[in-house]
C-alpha cells in the first residue's frame, strides 16, 4: 500500500541533488569567465556559436514561418467570425515577440543543442575524457561547460529574434491570403499595439531558456554514467528537464514582468 513512498521519496531527493548539482555548475561556469580573454577559449565559443546559431537557422526557418502560419489561421478564424480580421496583426505580433517566439526556438534548441551537448558530454565522461581532464589540471567547466554557455546565451536571443520577425511575416502571408488583410494594415496595426516591453520580455526570456538548456544539457553530460545506456538517459533527462522548465520559467517571467508591472 505504502511501497510508493520510499520511490517517491528517492525522485524528490534525486531531483534536489540534481538542481544542486546544476546549480553549483552554473556558478562555478560564472567564475570562469575571465578565462575569456584566451585564445583557445575563445576558438572553442566560436564554434559553439556557429553549431548553436548558424546550424539551427534551417530548421529554425520552417518553425518560425509555420508558427506564425498556424496563429494567423486560427486567430483570423476567431476575428473573422466578429468581423475584426483586421485587428490580426496585433495578435501575431505580440503573441510571437511575447511567448510563441522564445518558446518556440527554445524547444528547438532544447531537443536538438541540448541534446547534443549531453550527449557529447557525456560519452566523454563514460570514457573517462572528463577525468583525464582533471588530471592534466584543466578545468572541464572553463573548457567545456563556459563556451557553450556563453554560445547559446547570445544565440538564443538573436534567434529568437529571427523567428519573431520571420513568423510574423508568415502570419502576414496567411492574412493577406486567406483573411484579405493588406501588407500596409497589417504592418500599420502592428506597429500601432506591439510595445518594446513585449519585445524586452520575450528577449529575456530567450537569454534565460538559452542558459538553461546549456546548462542542464552540460549537467547532465558531467553526471552520466554507465556506458552508452547512461549517455542515452542523460540525453533523454536533459530534453525532458529542460522543456519543463522553459514552461515554468516562461510562466514566471511573464507573471514578473506584466503582472507585478515591471
Amino acid at each position: 500500500m505504502i511501497g510508493w513512498i520510499p520511490k517517491l521519496g528517492a525522485m524528490v531527493v534525486q531531483s534536489t541533488v540534481g538542481a544542486g548539482y546544476s546549480l553549483g555548475l552554473l556558478g562555478h561556469t560564472a567564475l570562469q569567465l575571465p578565462a575569456l580573454l584566451s585564445r583557445q577559449t575563445l576558438r572553442s565559443l566560436f564554434r559553439q556559436l556557429f553549431a548553436c546559431g548558424i546550424l539551427s537557422i534551417p530548421v529554425t526557418l520552417v518553425v518560425s514561418v509555420c508558427t506564425g502560419a498556424i496563429v494567423a489561421m486560427n486567430t483570423g478564424i476567431a476575428l473573422e467570425d466578429l468581423g475584426q480580421q483586421r485587428l490580426i496583426g496585433r495578435v501575431i505580433a505580440v503573441s510571437m515577440a511575447r511567448e510563441m517566439g522564445p518558446f518556440m526556438t527554445a524547444l528547438t534548441l532544447a531537443a536538438s543543442v541540448g541534446s547534443a551537448m549531453a550527449a557529447e558530454i557525456g560519452t566523454m565522461k563514460v570514457s573517462e575524457e572528463i577525468d583525464a581532464l582533471d588530471v592534466m589540471g584543466i578545468d572541464p567547466a572553463r573548457f567545456l561547460v563556459l563556451p557553450r554557455l556563453l554560445a547559446m546565451a547570445i544565440m538564443t536571443p538573436v534567434l529568437t529574434a529571427y523567428v519573431v520577425l520571420v513568423g510574423t511575416l508568415g502570419g502576414a502571408l496567411v492574412s493577406a491570403t486567406r483573411f484579405g488583410v493588406t501588407f500596409n494594415g497589417f504592418v500599420s496595426d502592428v506597429e500601432d499595439f506591439l510595445d518594446l516591453k513585449d519585445i524586452f520580455t520575450g528577449l529575456l526570456k530567450a537569454l534565460v531558456f538559452g542558459i538553461v538548456i546549456a546548462t542542464v544539457g552540460c549537467s547532465q553530460g558531467l553526471r552520466a554514467g554507465g556506458g552508452a545506456i547512461g549517455v542515452g538517459q542523460a540525453t533523454r533527462r536533459s530534453v525532458v528537464t529542460t522543456f519543463l522548465l522553459i514552461i515554468i520559467l516562461g510562466y514566471l517571467i511573464t507573471f514578473l514582468c506584466f503582472e507585478l508591472k515591471w
